[in-house]
């Protein structure tokens, strides 16, 4: 009877290890998806912060060809 109960508490200890060592993995492949979802977020941040400094860019630009073309309007009235 004493040789069952340590089998059965053996196989109880076996058993409460074997789901925590599953529990460890869940835990860590979580914490690395959220680490590698945070890193698309930054990037993706770099990328629209990128995007709007060369529409920014490019808009100056535009208004810069509009600017110059009025003064050449207003001087070719002159």
């Amino acid at each position: 009877m004493n040789d069952m109960t340590q089998l059965l508490h053996s196989m109880e200890q076996s058993i409460k290890l074997q789901n925590r060592a599953r529990a460890e993995r869940r835990a860590a492949k979580a914490e690395e998806e959220k680490k590698e979802f945070q890193e698309k977020l930054m990037r993706a941040a770099e990328n629209k912060l990128e995007l709007e400094g060369l529409a920014s860019k490019v808009k100056g630009s535009q208004d810069a060809v509009q600017r110059d073309q009025l003064i050449g309007m207003m001087m070719a009235g002159f």
